[in-house]
């Protein structure tokens, strides 16, 4: 199984709200989502593709497993 790759901002997108986060806000070309009993907002930039140690510090601040993502990410 492969690990994680970069992927579109819109692809990660789909997945923040399949675990239940909303887009509080856009600020520049960063988009920032929450989720209540989260510490730190998730903040990600509308590029191309986002960055693998992007989606791992937001994994972090989710609580969220590698193997976890790539399962629900395939789902989406």
């Amino acid at each position: 199984m492969p690990g994680l790759v970069p992927i579109d901002w819109k692809r990660f997108e789909r997945f923040l709200s399949f675990i239940g986060c909303s887009m509080l806000r856009e600020k520049g070309d960063h988009r920032i989502w929450g989720r209540v009993g989260l510490k730190r907002p998730v903040v990600f930039p509308k590029s191309s593709k986002i960055a693998v140690f992007i989606i791992r510090n937001n994994l972090r601040v989710l609580g969220i497993s590698v193997q976890e993502y790539l399962d629900i990410l395939s789902k989406v």
